[in-house]
């Protein structure tokens, strides 16, 4: 009845979210789940589900637009008033020479979903950063983080994919009780080794229900989730905007930055952090 990658949603909760269906277990008759538009994990008995007509996908993927493009809308007006900040900045400290050009933070952005990192790498694109991205499974990000770092030498590091709590109602302290936590932790504790200073490389990690706090922990400047909350799929990217585009000199005001995603403080927080836009002499010719 069931097929790896049918479109489905969950009776139990409403049909509040989108699924793909990524794995069956025809013995026990239940579903691992995928969210479209949110960084969720889950399972699903086969009774619960039901499938997508294709103008109710359409639906979904509407609101997953109107949420890009609201988010989109909050940072272009922030950029604005920034701009004027910038140029006042500009014109003190090159009165002599405006022959300048700038440099925001570079991103490097590992993905357990291949999907959502496309999505990602478009949105950085159209916000001007520069961004490498790797899709990883999320039990290999540890193995592989400190070597891509190497490679690529970011400004910001974002290591998401897809998470979620197993069993509610359980010690939600516990890392065992989360699909992979445990692994956004072990990642970022090994990119923390390679690059000690929080200034130096700002790390953002998590996804939908991730375990805020042992992130956090970890080393993170900034994680999800602290309410155990879904998060949308750009909310990292959002984040990385802000932090890129906020000056050396500056520090990042952590309620700016969280107010940029679309699920707030409920879904992510952190650190004060420096920022990583700087500017350069002579303006580049090549």
């Amino acid at each position: 009845m069931w097929q790896v990658g049918d479109v489905v949603t969950r009776k139990s909760y409403g049909r509040d979210l989108c699924f793909v269906i990524v794995e069956l277990d025809e013995e026990a008759q239940v579903a691992i789940l995928k969210g479209i538009d949110v960084r969720l994990m889950a399972d699903a008995p086969f009774s619960d589900l039901e499938r997508l007509t294709d103008d109710e996908r359409r639906q979904f993927e509407m609101r997953y637009h109107r949420v890009a493009d609201e988010c989109m809308r909050l940072i272009q007006t922030r950029r604005a008033i920034e701009m004027e900040k910038r140029a006042l900045r500009k014109e003190a400290r090159f009165q002599s020479s405006p022959d300048f050009f700038e440099r925001p933070g570079r991103v490097l952005h590992l993905d357990g979903d291949g999907t959502y990192l496309q999505k990602c790498l478009n949105m950085y694109r159209e916000l001007g950063i520069r961004a490498f991205g790797h899709h990883v499974r999320e039990t290999e990000m540890p193995n592989v983080v400190c070597d891509l770092l190497e490679r690529y030498t970011p400004d910001i590091l974002i290591i998401t994919g897809h998470d979620g709590v197993i069993r509610k109602g359980k010690d939600l302290a516990n890392l065992s009780n989360y699909r992979n936590s445990g692994h956004f932790v072990r990642a970022v504790q090994n990119a923390r080794r390679y690059a000690r200073s929080m200034d130096d490389l700002i790390i953002i990690a998590g996804a939908c229900q991730s375990h805020f706090e042992a992130i956090l922990e970890a080393g993170a400047n900034f994680a999800s989730s602290p309410q155990r909350i879904m998060i949308h799929a750009l909310d990292p990217v959002f984040i990385a905007e802000k932090i890129a585009y906020t000056p050396i000199n500056e520090t990042v005001n952590v309620y700016d930055v969280v107010r940029s995603t679309y699920t707030g403080t409920d879904g992510i927080g952190g650190l004060e952090s420096r920022g990583k836009y700087r500017l350069g002499l002579p303006k580049l010719v090549y």
